[in-house]
């Protein structure tokens, strides 16, 4: 049942694009999240060999992301391929290879922040800081022919206000036809903007109690945002039972994450963080910190039986490293399992917010008895209000049209409405 609506949900997805791959002269992605990007290698294993342009920290996390990303659909064709081997059918062909996403790779132009870009003959374009992920951007675009030029900005995803680390969306001027996201049109987030206090509170507990505090991060954008709250609890002291806790951030993608966010930001952050990085303060780093490359020191994890707190990828428990830490953990009452970020209905994640007994992982039934804790942490999305603020900085005397996308069905309607 679950799928089917799911599946249903997803009518407009993966739509055959209306033009041979190796037509397309150009791509501009505004940031690095997989469902923007993802597609990309793709589009060169269909034959398109034109430029991809995009702001330099957008770049550096795709080179990772997209290699990622590669793995997973190799590594998954092959276990379906022998499933489909056993049954005598054909090998089943993945998405796209590792080879596919270093051509993707090959055309990436990075460009800076609110420099006009001439891309091609008639096509000026300019990327503004959106404060939605890491070097995400709006992207104004100029499009001359003959004598005439039109203007259409896509605001790509649009930030949320007040997130740790990134600056606010920055507004645009003007255009004649804007393309705005709409995820949330039709609600506004009942949030706090920190939830430092509430994190600490957990950890002193669990780790006083022996327990593991594990959370189920997305290794891009959430995980550093995580890192720059427990160097703040760190910083105050605020874990009382045991004040030099260990932190494993468990997954080689978050690693190489956490790293481009240590590089040179100065283009990238709000001025709270880079305040701090001019302090010489590492704004992810504090004792106790340790992330893991390796599938052998990520299984001695779970060996130690020290009190400690896992981040681990992925952030809807659906893939990866955080299934074991969920079986070594969940069945223990003095562990803690915290969740700071959307659960899909249909993923492990919701199916253990909505205070399920037991879950079935590699095979075997485990009780769940860990206190399972949800921060309506920080969305990295505006709101609907917060959307509506950012369309007002255009002026209504020169836009003539305002095209809703990238929301579901019953909210994008909502939002044009509005």
């Amino acid at each position: 049942g679950s799928e089917m609506c799911i599946r249903d949900r997803d009518i407009f997805q993966n739509v055959p694009l209306p033009v041979p791959a190796n037509a397309i002269e150009a791509v501009f992605l505004t940031h690095a999240h997989i469902d923007h990007s993802g597609m990309l290698p793709k589009l060169c294993k269909d034959g398109f060999r034109g430029q991809i342009y995009a702001t330099e920290a957008t770049c550096n996390l795709c080179r990772i992301m997209l290699m990622d990303s590669a793995h997973i659909q190799e590594s998954e064709a092959q276990w379906r391929t022998r499933k489909a081997e056993r049954a005598g059918e054909r090998a089943v062909e993945p998405v796209y290879d590792t080879n596919d996403a270093a051509a993707a790779l090959r055309l990436l132009r990075p460009c800076q922040y609110n420099a006009a870009v001439q891309a091609a003959e008639g096509i000026i374009i300019r990327m503004t800081d959106i404060g939605h992920l890491l070097g995400s951007a709006a992207i104004e675009m100029w499009l001359t022919e003959g004598k005439q030029t039109r203007k259409i900005v896509f605001s790509g995803d649009v930030g949320n206000v007040n997130q740790p680390l990134l600056r606010d969306p920055q507004p645009v001027a003007e255009t004649e036809y804007l393309v705005i996201e709409s995820t949330y049109g039709d609600r506004n987030h009942t949030e706090v903007w920190s939830y430092t206090g509430q994190l600490a509170q957990i950890i002193d507990e669990t780790l006083g109690n022996g327990g593991n505090v594990v959370i189920p991060s997305f290794a891009v954008g959430r995980t550093q945002e995580l890192l720059y709250f427990i160097r703040q609890i760190k910083d105050e002291n605020l874990v009382k039972s045991v004040p030099n806790f260990n932190v494993y951030v468990d997954s080689p993608l978050s690693k190489a994450a956490t790293t481009i966010f240590c590089g040179d930001l100065r283009g990238y952050l709000d001025k709270e963080a880079l305040a701090l990085v001019q302090d010489g303060t590492h704004m992810f780093n504090f004792p106790g910190l340790h992330l893991t490359e390796t599938v052998d020191e990520s299984k001695a994890l779970n060996e130690d039986h020290t009190p400690k707190v896992i981040i681990s990828a992925s952030g809807m428990c659906d893939a990866g490293r955080i299934r074991h830490h969920l079986k070594y953990n969940l069945w223990r009452a003095d562990s803690a399992v915290v969740f700071v970020g959307f659960q899909s209905p249909g993923t492990l994640g919701r199916t253990l917010l909505d205070g399920t007994p037991s879950v079935k992982l590699f095979g075997e039934d485990v009780a769940v008895r860990a206190k399972v804790v949800n921060f309506q942490g920080l969305s990295s999305h505006a709101d609907h209000d917060h959307l509506v603020d950012w369309i007002k900085h255009f002026d209504p005397a020169k836009t003539t049209h305002v095209f809703i996308v990238h929301g579901d069905r019953e909210v994008a309607p909502v939002f044009a409405e509005t």
